[in-house]
């Protein structure tokens, strides 16, 4: 019996490992096209909303909490002033072809702070994540000062610091600080104690142990922190460049709150929409190529 399997287990054959390459090979490309044909999945939506734009404002309709849509501008008359505002041609007025002004002066102020607030919130978050005495001696200071509101920090910033881009670099920081935090304090705390028990036993380092195993396993968290962070950084932007700031998306929608310019306000509405979504890509990728991909980063 031992004679016939010898001899047939030589004439057996032996899968390639071609196919699996190729297939690995193609899958990316596959991947990246369905990522980017989901961005499309939701034109239909937008299409329904500028109808109902649309018609809301022709026939005048009033929504609930009293929205009187007889006082919007038609979305044609939107997307002429974005493209005056992007290219100029058609108002000639001091707007036309000032976004790419305004856009580089307010994407310069959310990302200093955003930056600052990740450089010192993650290792804060890593600390109270990882060990319990550091985490109960900041837990009470941070849930008091975390509900303060923004608006409410915006008056003290201006006495302390004055007008300008520090203020409102103050302000983006305070807001993108405390998601940031906590979400890194939640993704180190649940890291699986086997995994550090498993690293101990091997000889890791300590310092190895923490770039090698907890940042990879909370990861997720902290990517989900700053994306928060991210789009509130867009959000406060506008409280920000509300005084004593002549540049900006925000100083443009409150130049045209001043001159009632309803268009002007909604062009500017989108496009601090349009540079949050982009922005927030683009920090994706780089939080992907930075970690080699890891799950949970789409």
């Amino acid at each position: 019996m031992t004679d016939v399997i010898s001899r047939k287990t030589p004439n057996q054959p032996v899968p390639p490992a071609t196919p699996r390459v190729r297939t690995a090979v193609v899958s990316a490309p596959l991947a990246a096209l369905k990522k980017t044909a989901a961005v499309f999945y939701g034109l239909p939506v937008l299409v329904l909303l500028g109808g109902f734009w649309s018609l809301g404002v022709r026939f005048g309709w009033t929504l609930p909490l009293g929205v009187q849509m007889q006082f919007l501008p038609p979305p044609g008359e939107v997307a002429r002033r974005m493209w005056d505002v992007t290219f100029g041609g058609i108002h000639d007025d001091a707007y036309s072809g000032s976004l790419w002004r305004h856009l580089a002066a307010s994407t310069l102020r959310v990302l200093n702070g955003f930056l600052l607030a990740a450089a010192l919130a993650i290792p804060l978050g890593v600390l109270m994540g990882r060990f319990g005495p550091v985490r109960r001696a900041l837990e009470t200071t941070v849930n008091l000062v975390r509900p303060i509101p923004v608006t409410a920090w915006a008056p003290l910033a201006l006495l302390i610091i004055g007008y300008g881009d520090r203020s409102t670099i103050f302000l983006i920081f305070i807001a993108a600080f405390f998601p940031i935090l906590l979400n890194t304090v939640m993704g180190v705390a649940q890291v699986p104690p086997r995994l550090l028990e498993a690293a101990a036993m091997l000889g890791t380092p300590q310092p190895k142990t923490l770039y090698k195993i907890i940042i990879p396993s909370a990861m997720q968290s902290i990517t989900s922190g700053l994306r928060i962070a991210l789009g509130l950084s867009w959000v406060v932007l506008v409280v920000g460049e509300t005084v004593g700031i002549s540049t900006g998306l925000g100083a443009m929608i409150t130049q045209a709150r001043d001159m009632s310019r309803t268009d002007l306000i909604i062009a500017g509405m989108v496009f601090i929409g349009l540079a949050g979504f982009i922005t927030d890509r683009l920090m994706g990728w780089i939080l992907k190529v930075a970690t080699g991909s890891r799950p949970g980063l789409s």
